[in-house]
């Protein structure tokens, strides 16, 4: 109950919170992202990109097998997989001291790791996965809801669960609540070939196609001869869910060409893995730049 009533007050914060100064440090980074993803805020849809700033109350959206990573300001992680609907938010304001937040998991898999670093920092985070409300301290967890219900994976730490009324403790490390909807919630053990394939889930491995913020290697989408073709273009791509960017050119006839990039891939591999999917979602024939 008393994580229960921390993610409500963290809610009932999100007004003051969205009326604070621009300036105001982000209550989560993007990492990486394996497209398509998305983020909404205020009504407007924007593609998530590797070292965009989340602000309390952004919902998160990712697409079919898309991947996405976060990096909290105290340094925890939170991993989303494919079909997810996150949300954030934080009361801190000097979270490098002391942290509180509320996550909120509507659809999809997550995992959520404590930063190795900060792991004796003064923190309160209150995580609701569909049904159930989970109170964590320093700890390496693994969630998901869907129609099916709900289930929580307590890899190391300590997790309080609160769900229809009841209260359950999950102090054992490799247990896991697992929660179908419509029926009575039980404690499970969880050996490692299930971990490792709920891992799978949320996990972005080499040559899934991913966009990291130091990655050097772009992908030219598509180009135009017109600013409103390439318009069109760039409002096309960010809606597959990709971070686009267009870039103009002279021409030796005294025009100019319009490119449509993607960027922050490590290697060739990982961007031709994003530009296939790219091109499943709008037709286009990406390439990888040399």
């Amino acid at each position: 109950m008393r994580f229960r009533n921390l993610y409500c007050a963290a809610l009932s914060a999100l007004a003051l919170l969205s009326s604070a100064p621009a300036s105001a440090a982000a209550v989560a980074t993007v990492e990486a992202v394996q497209a398509p993803a998305w983020r909404d805020r205020g009504g407007i849809t924007a593609p998530l990109a590797p070292g965009m700033e989340l602000k309390s109350g952004d919902v998160l959206r990712t697409g079919p097998g898309a991947r996405a990573y976060l990096m909290l300001p105290e340094g925890s992680r939170v991993k989303l997989g494919e079909a997810a609907q996150f949300s954030f938010y934080s009361q801190s304001m000097r979270p490098e001291r002391s942290f509180r937040a509320a996550l909120d998991i509507v659809a999809g898999a997550f995992r959520f790791t404590t930063g190795k670093l900060n792991k004796t920092l003064p923190r309160e985070v209150a995580i609701r996965v569909g049904t159930a409300t989970i109170g964590i301290r320093g700890t390496d967890i693994w969630g998901k809801t869907d129609k099916d219900g709900d289930l929580v994976a307590l890899i190391q730490g300590r997790i309080e669960i609160s769900r229809a009324g009841q209260a359950t403790e999950l102090a054992q490390a490799m247990t896991y609540f697992d929660a179908p909807a419509g029926q009575a919630a039980a404690v499970k053990p969880l050996d490692m070939e299930t971990l490792a394939k709920l891992a799978r889930q949320t996990e972005i491995l080499d040559g899934d196609g991913a966009a990291r913020a130091k990655g050097k290697v772009r992908i030219r989408a598509a180009t135009a001869t017109s600013e409103e073709a390439a318009l069109e273009l760039y409002d096309r791509i960010r809606e597959a869910g990709f971070a686009a960017r267009i870039l103009s050119r002279a021409t030796e006839g005294g025009g100019l060409t319009y490119e449509l990039r993607l960027g922050g891939y490590a290697n060739a591999a990982e961007a031709e893995a994003a530009a296939a999917v790219l091109q499943a979602r709008t037709g286009l024939k990406p390439v990888v730049a040399p």
